[in-house]
Formats: structure tokens, sequence, C-alpha cells
């Protein structure tokens, strides 16, 4: 049994991979800003606070791995300017925070696991249309791909400490109870299937699930070190997507698509991103012995819906 300290476990990846955790036996410490109690033995919460760089250190010195998921979304607000500067800074405070606790306490942490995104990576080329972003990838200079190199590089430093560092480059997660799926299922609950801008674009995407089954393998194989993508190997594009849901929902259902000004006009700068195609490639953790259980949309709507 080990003990796991997440940041961010009070989010939707969060809490199901609490559960996971938990599951497999071990002992989880979800670190929060705010008092928390809980009714499971395996389960306690310890005090963190970003802005004063402050980790509660019994926590800390308990745990053998850490993960850590902590940063503001970045699909539930607009992005005024102010907005992107508390996405970004969530992020690259979050990691500077991990690393000046572990440098300057004591612990026995050997692992950490980071979360980043496909955020990384830009709109597909013909390479990437073909075979997908690898890891090896550059990152894109906009607000997302700058954003995730410098949350990527927040937590580099624990490597000089001799501890094993892992980052997930997590596409879109789908579960049943937020997320992206959610905002799919509301119009196709009323025979709506809304296909966003062309519908052309590429969806690489993940089940909960597979996601926290990949973190736990990430944890038990101390081969898996550096950066992977967090895809299943199976992305689609946003039209074949829309329909696979709407068709799950309802057996009747009505194509509409919406017109890219008025996502500009709903989203604002975020439409760039629910318009980019992005076709991300899962071969890297493949290669390495990861197993999905939902490779497929229809395997994971199936299970979702």
């Amino acid at each position: 049994m080990q003990t796991i300290l997440i940041t961010g476990g009070t989010g939707m990846v969060g809490q199901a991979l609490t559960n996971y955790f938990i599951d497999k036996g071990n002992s989880v410490i979800v670190l929060t800003r705010g008092d928390r109690n809980s009714s499971r033995p395996q389960l306690t919460y310890a005090k963190w606070d970003i802005e004063k760089q402050f980790i509660d250190p019994i926590a800390l010195a308990q745990a053998d791995i850490i993960v850590h998921l902590a940063g503001e979304s970045v699909a539930t607000k607009r992005w005024t300017q102010k907005r992107k500067q508390e996405i970004l800074d969530s992020r690259v405070q979050s990691g500077a925070l991990l690393v000046k606790a572990l440098q300057e306490n004591k612990h026995k942490v050997k692992t950490v696991i980071a979360a980043s995104a496909i955020g990384w990576y830009g709109p597909d080329t013909p390479a990437s249309l073909q075979n997908g972003f690898k890891e090896t990838d550059p990152f894109d200079p906009s607000f997302l791909g700058a954003t995730c190199k410098l949350w990527e590089e927040s937590v580099h430093p624990v490597k000089a400490l001799g501890i094993r560092l892992v980052q997930f480059r997590i596409g879109i997660v789908l579960n049943k109870r937020g997320g992206a799926l959610a905002e799919f299922i509301k119009p196709a609950k009323w025979g709506v299937a809304s296909i966003l801008g062309p519908g052309s674009q590429m969806v690489s995407w993940i089940h909960q699930q597979d996601l926290c089954k990949m973190i736990g393998f990430a944890t038990e194989n101390p081969a898996i070190e550096g950066v992977y993508n967090a895809v299943a190997p199976t992305p689609l594009n946003n039209k074949d997507l829309v329909l696979a849901i709407a068709a799950k929902m309802n057996k009747f259902y009505l194509t509409i698509p919406v017109p890219v000004f008025v996502l500009k006009i709903m989203l604002g700068e975020m439409s760039i991103e629910v318009l980019k195609s992005a076709n991300v490639s899962s071969s890297k953790i493949q290669a390495a012995g990861f197993d999905f259980d939902y490779g497929n949309i229809d395997t994971a709507l199936n299970q979702l819906l």
C-alpha cells in the first residue's frame, strides 16, 4: 500500500482518481484550500495555499507519490486577460510550490505525476493528420500552447532531486457527470446534434476510467518517465463524435450546424480551441505496455451513456 498525495483532487478527474487509488488499496491525501472532512479511513484532506506557497509538511512527509492535477478550468469562463492570467498562474505557481516544498522538507516521494494538456500542440498539419502529434513535437505559441510549456517546465526541477517525473498531456476527458461530454449531451437529449463549425476538426479524447488507469499504470511502472499523450488511440472529428452521442441518446435526431461566427460570439478567444483540429497519437504509451479499456468511441459511449 502506498500513500498518494493529490493536488486538484476535488475536481472531476481528481475525485475519480481518488476512488481509483483507494479501490486499489492505497491511502490518498487530497490537498485543499478549505476545510474538509472524510468519512473514509483511506482518505484524508490536508491544507495548501498556492498564494502563500504553503503545503502541510506532515502530509508531504507521508506521501510516496504525488499526482499534480491542480489548475483553473480553461472552459468555464470567457478568456479575459484576467482569466488567462488565472489559468496560467494556477498551473505555474502550484508547480513551483510543489518543487519548493520537495526541496525544503523531508519526504520520501519517489515519483511525481503531473498533468499537462494536448493544448501543447497547434492545429493539425498534413503530417499530424496522418500520424498524429507525437510527444517530441514542438509547443504551439498560442495561449494554451505557451501555458502548457510553462506548466510542464514548472515541475521539471523535481528531476534534479532524483524524483521520477511523468507528465501526461491529457485530451478531452469523457465523463458521465461533467466536462465536454455533458455539454454535448444537453442538445442531444432534445434530439439535436449540434455540429461545431465545420465539424471536420479532430477531437483527441480519453475515457476518464482509462485516464485513471493510465496514471495508475505510471505509478506502478518505474520505466515510465517523461512526457506521454493521454488520449485514446482512435480520435475522431467533431461531427462524428456529436452524431455518435446523438445516436446513443435518441433514435431520431436533427443535425444542426453551429456556424463559426456564432461560436466566436459565444466563446470569444476560447472558440479557437473549440474549432482547432488536433489529431494526437497514443502510440508512445501503448508501446510502453498500456492497454485501453475504452479504445474507441462506441465502447466509451456504451459505458458512459
